[in-house]
């Protein structure tokens, strides 16, 4: 941290920091763990609580206009990976709200933090209105990008999707209003009228009128390794060659979260990333889904691709979300702005999260990420060789077939049961759910299993428990 940020974010809440109000807190978080110790594995639902908790699920079907994709209410009350519904179940929660609360529920630390934040004049801060924990917090990303990157300058939102609109008009300034955007197939990029018509998938555009022009590239493709890489850039060169000057930005998933968790070494994107320096095209890397959950705190570190990229949307884990870019990156003034940057609370416990997550051993080869998503994959992989009639080939866009059935990297996992058909993974997810598991799907044909576990707490030996609730699911699914 640079003298500067040190000096900011050192800078207390003279009432946070009475020592009246920190024995209050001491006393409240006490109250909270006091509670959470009932806690300690997943349970059933508690039939006298199924009519209410029907009737608040009618009621929030009739406020939104349709039901939520998971019969999820809580009750406030979580320990860790594991949260309380209002019907009396508790899950195993591998979802996380698509990777947002690293440190699962109710964290001692990150409550601390947000009982503190309540105590400030601003519930929410923004452009022109901000408290010293907003700079310390966009102070903080700034300097952890500088250690491997020319990333210098960093805007602040309450959004992944509105970095990632800052991050997109960035680029369009930077090059003088080139019109097109270059990203891979099966992307997500959130959704706003222009993020939906990026993202590679037509159910998200529905109904929306295509005024972006969008180039597709093909992700890199494991089986085919060094020519996956070859077509990759000839892919791209023929769209510089038949686009000359119009293309505003290449932005890139290092590690895709919608599309399937998919992953790819670092000379495929250098080859990639080189090809647009020298046609001029910024670089921008969407880690919304990825920061923090992989081996170190920005995926781009971790497979050194610092000094090619221009841009970097980072969120989720974060609480608050930024977009970083280099110093001659920099708009002009007015291209970003917005009345909120993000709650006073985000900022402090983005801020704790943050500092726990660099500082807390989680990062690099032997960090806990690591070493949870190695647990993972034993167990999936034990799971895989004990039912063998669950994990038939999974067939590609080609045709091509795969027994690759563990996928993906630190705090993002994936399986692919029953051949990556749809139908009986959306009805694995919805066993698991019932049995005490919360998970998801992703991918586009085929389809996974999606979890995203709270890497923060999550302990290697939890996925025991996890895992025997998934077993039960899938063999509810192949039973039928």
């Amino acid at each position: 941290m640079t003298a500067a940020s040190n000096a900011v974010s050192s800078l207390p809440n003279p009432i946070a920091a009475s020592p009246a109000i920190a024995a209050h807190v001491d006393a409240i978080v006490a109250e909270l763990k006091s509670a959470q110790s009932a806690l300690t594995g997943a349970r059933p639902a508690d039939p006298s609580r199924k009519a209410a908790f029907d009737a608040a699920l009618a009621r929030t079907a009739e406020v939104r206009g349709r039901g939520p994709l998971m019969p999820y209410l809580g009750t406030g009350l979580g320990n860790g990976p594991l949260v309380e519904l209002l019907d009396g179940s508790v899950k195993w929660d591998m979802l996380n709200g698509i990777g947002v609360h690293m440190f699962g529920h109710g964290d001692p630390r990150m409550v601390a933090a947000s009982l503190r934040a309540s105590l400030a004049d601003l519930c929410m801060q923004g452009n022109l209105t901000s408290n010293q924990d907003s700079v310390a917090f966009a102070g903080f990303l700034v300097d952890e990008a500088k250690r491997s990157s020319r990333l210098a300058h960093c805007f602040v939102s309450n959004s992944g999707c509105m970095v990632n609109e800052a991050a997109l008009k960035v680029c369009m300034q930077k090059t003088n209003g080139a019109p097109r955007i270059l990203a891979f197939q099966d992307c997500f990029m959130g959704r706003s009228i222009t993020m939906s018509q990026i993202g590679d998938t037509a159910a998200y555009r529905q109904g929306i009128p295509l005024s972006t022009l969008v180039d597709y590239m093909p992700f890199y493709d494991p089986s085919m390794g060094a020519r996956s890489i070859e077509m990759a850039v000839w892919h791209l060169k023929q769209y510089i060659h038949r686009y000359p000057g119009q293309h505003a930005c290449f932005v890139m998933e290092l590690v895709q979260g919608e599309g399937g968790f998919n992953v790819a070494p670092r000379e495929f994107f250098v080859a990639l990333m080189e090809t647009c320096k020298a046609a001029g095209i910024p670089v921008w890397d969407d880690e919304v889904q990825s920061f923090g959950r992989t081996e170190s705190m920005f995926c781009f570190e971790r497979l050194d691709l610092g000094q090619y990229i221009d841009v970097v949307t980072i969120g989720k884990m974060s609480q608050a979300c930024a977009c970083l870019f280099a110093a001659d990156m920099n708009p002009k003034p007015g291209l970003l702005s917005g009345t909120f940057t993000a709650s006073t609370s985000a900022f402090q416990v983005g801020l704790e999260a943050l500092r726990t997550m660099r500082d807390g051993g989680y990062y690099g080869p032997q960090g806990k990420n690591a070493k949870l998503h190695a647990a993972f994959r034993e167990h999936a992989n034990a799971l895989v060789a004990k039912r063998p009639a669950w994990f038939t080939p999974v067939k590609d866009a080609f045709g091509r077939e795969s027994t690759q059935y563990v996928g993906g990297t630190g705090g993002m996992c994936r399986m692919t049961p029953f051949g990556g058909d749809k139908d009986r993974i959306l009805k694995t997810m919805n066993a698991a759910f019932e049995e005490g598991v919360m998970a998801f799907y992703c991918g586009h044909g085929p389809y996974h299993l999606r979890m995203l576990p709270p890497v923060g707490v999550m302990q290697p030996e939890q996925w025991g428990p996890v895992f025997e609730i998934l077993e039960r699911a899938m063999g509810r699914v192949a039973e039928k």
